[in-house]
């Protein structure tokens, strides 16, 4: 429906045309995949801001972009929409290169006010007449990059409207002070001094309304409008995640992602299993997360020992500091986090915890590619950014088995601690684990060796070397299980001419390339395989395995050449 046609519409109809919308978006989620109960739980208030404001002329960025459906079907993606999160696809989250109505790339949390300020600025500095909003969750509201936002507002002399979309939830429950201030403020009957929270940043306070009712969340999306006039707005409306479908209202937490397919053992199973285990035996040990204890496993943990768990909500940065403040007060903090969310605390990671060398250790889910979310969610570059700072050891399981022995084997460490995995795998069988050493798995008289890192990586060296093998080629291959230490003992011992390195990380600064500056001047030819220099759009992990590398084609041609050299 168009914005002229949204425009005349009656309110029956809109209410009827989002019934059509929230049945679209659960059909195709539930086939393709995606964001299901959050973007459910905004269909009102979308079409609300359609017909209210003129996009793409009006600008609106969406924080982190988990409610950006409807947005997309309002907006001449309709007859693509069935697309959703598949290779060449539309993506699930805003993308400018995709449609002139997606004003800003989004897919982390806490950005969208600093971006809706920054355009803002550009149009008043360009003489420019438009409006520009930034819808954002009071799970988003905890991060610490709103506040710096929120900080300038006034130095910036600009307008913006601010859109809270207070449902209550993150991925999991919000939690924490802005949570419980804003419940203070939804359960007053007359406005609070909570209210000047938002006030002393220059913002115009309007609310609270509930955006699933048209009949209230319009007039106000119409008031908001013409108060931009005389500076900038808070527009604070209520939504219910999930909102039209019962499961997804009783539980929007497990539905705020939901897989087309039924996912295989997860390393997060594991994960909290053995903090519960190793929690019993060691008083010091505690969890930490930034708002996804449900998603990394945790919640046996936050079960058994609450007094020792502790979500900080969406704060990377916060949880990194208070592990390494945890740490060195005599705890054992167990960060468990996404590959992609750790890259926020980048700065933390290096001077906080490894500059101090504290026991950290760091549980880093949905390493490699994780798939259909795309760009920003790609776990590609943790071994590269990690691999770098001192003091830091950085381990990759081969399976979940050799993932809990690192695990235990932490629990006695003195420094701090990378164990990085992607979200499913085998349980499989480990033997022992020694720090800094590398595994044989399967030993020839060639003069090839394969070194792969991590599970995914040895799947595809295990299918190579099978190809191979029925060629009369031999292949060593060995479980690089340590990007940092570098196994030095087995790299000088080891007699092969030809070096192979696989991992799902991008080349520069990964495993492959520490592997070959040290053996540089050895006479060994090396080879490294992993992803290419460039980001990684949304598609199946086969799919963007194949197309950006490791990939096992060029793997095995690699081989054969090797073995034609002789």
């Amino acid at each position: 429906m168009t914005h002229e046609a949204l425009c005349g519409a009656s309110i029956s109809q809109l209410k009827k045309f989002c019934e059509q919308i929230r049945e679209e978006i659960f059909q195709t989620v539930a086939v393709r995949g995606g964001h299901l109960a959050s973007n459910l739980g905004v269909v009102e208030l979308t079409v609300g801001l359609h017909r209210v404001f003129s996009f793409p002329k009006d600008k609106i960025v969406f924080d982190v972009g988990h409610q950006c459906y409807t947005h997309k079907l309002l907006s001449g993606r309709e007859d693509r929409f069935f697309t959703l999160r598949q290779r060449n696809g539309i993506s699930g989250f805003p993308k400018r290169t995709e449609s002139k109505y997606d004003s800003y790339d989004t897919g982390h949390a806490g950005t969208s006010i600093s971006a809706a300020l920054g355009i803002a600025k550009a149009r008043d500095l360009k003489g420019e007449n438009f409006q520009v909003i930034a819808l954002i969750g009071d799970g988003s509201l905890n991060n610490g990059l709103v506040y710096e936002a929120l900080n300038s507002l006034k130095i910036l002399n600009t307008n913006i409207l601010i859109v809270l979309n207070d449902n209550g939830m993150s991925i999991s429950p919000t939690v924490g002070g802005t949570h419980e201030v804003l419940d203070e403020m939804k359960g007053a009957e007359v406005p609070t001094e909570d209210i000047a929270l938002f006030e002393r940043y220059g913002l115009q306070y309007m609310g609270i309304y509930n955006g699933n009712d048209l009949e209230e969340v319009l007039p106000a999306l119409e008031r908001a409008k013409k108060a931009l006039k005389t500076g900038s707005v808070l527009l604070h409306v209520t939504t219910r995640k999930g909102q039209g479908y019962a499961f997804c209202e009783q539980e929007p937490d497990r539905t705020h992602g939901i897989s087309p397919s039924k996912p295989g053992k997860e390393y997060s199973t594991a994960l909290g299993e053995e903090l519960v285990a190793l929690a019993k035996k060691d008083k010091r040990i505690v969890a930490v997360t930034a708002a996804m204890t449900d998603a990394l496993g945790l919640r046996p943990f936050f079960e058994r020992y609450p007094e020792r768990a502790f979500d900080v909500g969406i704060c990377e940065e916060h949880a990194s500091v208070l592990s390494a403040a945890l740490a060195a007060e005599g705890m054992r903090p167990y960060y468990a986090i996404y590959s992609t969310f750790l890259q926020r605390a980048f700065d933390e990671v290096i001077h906080d915890i490894c500059g101090q060398n504290l026991p950290v250790t760091f549980c880093i889910d949905r390493a490699g590619v994780s798939g259909s979310d795309g760009e920003t969610h790609q776990g590609v570059f943790d071994l590269s950014y990690l691999s770098m700072i001192p003091n830091l050891t950085v381990a990759i399981p081969k399976n979940i088995a050799e993932f809990r022995l690192m695990l235990r084997e932490s629990a006695h460490m003195n420094g701090p601690l990378a164990i990085r995995y992607p979200r499913e795998g085998t349980e499989g069988e480990a033997g022992t684990v020694d720090i800094g050493k590398f595994e044989v798995l399967h030993s020839t008289m060639s003069d090839i060796v394969i070194f792969a890192a991590g599970e995914r990586c040895l799947a595809l060296a295990r299918g190579v070397i099978e190809k191979a093998e029925s060629e009369g080629i031999g292949v060593t291959l060995v479980n690089a299980r340590f990007a940092k230490p570098l196994d030095t003992e087995m790299l000088d011992a080891r007699g092969e001419k030809y070096v192979i390195t696989i991992e799902d990380n991008v080349l520069l600064g990964g495993i492959g390339e520490a592997i070959a500056q040290y053996l540089c001047n050895s006479g060994k030819h090396v080879f490294s395989f992993g992803f290419k220099d460039c980001f990684i759009p949304h598609g199946s992990v086969r799919e963007l395995m194949e197309e950006f590398g490791p990939n096992a084609d060029e793997v095995l041609r690699c081989i054969r050449d090797c073995h034609a050299r002789g």
